[in-house]
């Protein structure tokens, strides 16, 4: 089987890559080389810039690929630039989509795939619905072959947590100083949080899956935590006691909005503010066998490790910790 990965080298893509090249898969990925990634050796590289269409279509040239699967499109201008691109080039088109496009809040507590799609709060959000949608009409209307799969937070070489880091060591410089992290509102709302390798055995089993053309699928971990208990874990991975300080989300987002930093309101109220209990029953049947195995405690000690064992990947966020500051003092305030 033959597979193009536009991307393939980031915190999701790199694991897909991985498992797919050990299971004997013929994987090509299309990025603009700047990441060197351990493990894909065996893979082949094209360097093009997917926002380049000539650039593009020269480099694939007649290449028939039997899954395309693009990590990294998120507005609707880059879903039709993929179709004008690879409409009969493919067998099964994956877009990568978002479950925080799930309905915000919820009417129901249980998210299945057959949730209504609709955020309010976050434009990324929205984004990636309005790619579904064009997406299924495609496949509506001219066959297009596509499947979408929709990763909730998904973590290997990110911090997972919802306020202070993500890409960065931020929040692992905090706990080991003892300053104080915020936790929205009392920590107790339900989040599932799912390891990249784990979410790559879901993934890979999706690739040239005939029954799953024109299907949509989220894959997650079935372990659920609370994000005191998430915190917990991420302070015991820095070796550090946990200073939290627990703050109203809407509070949190009204300092951030006075900040400029309006994307906070939708990582939130628009995703990790309600509590989520995926119901993995689909992507079970379609992948038997499927399950998640990494528990986040053990996890997400591998990921500190993996921070710490180089020491340009510890970098410190300035922007992060003003926004956790800005946030504690006007609260201190009150």
């Amino acid at each position: 089987m033959k597979v193009l990965f536009i991307g393939g080298t980031g915190n999701i893509s790199a694991a897909c890559s991985r498992l797919a090249l050990h299971q004997g898969i013929e994987v090509t990925l299309l990025n603009r080389g700047k990441t060197d990634i351990d493990g894909l050796e065996k893979a082949r590289q094209i360097t093009a810039d997917i926002n380049d269409a000539a650039s593009v279509k020269k480099a694939i040239g007649e290449v028939h690929y039997d899954v395309i699967a693009n990590f990294i499109a998120f507005t609707p201008e880059d879903v039709e630039r993929d179709l004008e691109l690879f409409s009969g080039r493919t067998d099964q088109y994956i877009f990568i989509s978002s479950a925080s496009a799930y309905q915000k809040p919820l009417s129901h507590p249980v998210i299945t795939e057959s949730t209504p799609l609709a955020n309010p709060y976050w434009d990324y959000s929205r984004d990636k619905i309005a790619c579904e949608e064009l997406l299924m009409k495609s496949y509506r209307e001219t066959g297009f072959p596509v499947t979408i799969v929709r990763p909730s937070l998904t973590y290997d070489t990110v911090i997972p947590v919802a306020i202070g880091s993500w890409t960065d060591y931020t929040i692992i410089d905090r706990m080991k100083k003892g300053k104080p992290v915020i936790i929205h509102g009392d920590g107790t709302s339900l989040w599932t949080i799912t390891h990249s390798k784990d979410f790559a055995k879901a993934f890979v089993g999706l690739l040239g899956h005939q029954q799953a053309t024109g299907q949509s699928f989220h894959i997650t971990s079935d372990e659920l935590l609370n994000w005191n208990q998430v915190y917990e874990a991420v302070a015991d991975a820095a070796g550090a006691e946990l200073n939290a300080v627990h703050i109203a989300t809407d509070f949190i987002c009204q300092v951030a909005d006075e900040m400029g930093q309006g994307w906070m309101r939708g990582n939130l109220l628009g995703d990790k503010a309600v509590s989520t209990i995926f119901d993995n029953s689909k992507i079970k049947r379609y992948v038997p066998g499927f399950t998640a195995t990494i528990p986040f405690r053990q996890g997400i000690k591998k990921t500190v490790q993996w921070f710490e064992s180089k020491k340009e990947r510890m970098v410190i966020d300035e922007g992060n910790n003003q926004i956790i500051d800005k946030v504690l003092a006007a609260y201190q305030k009150l």
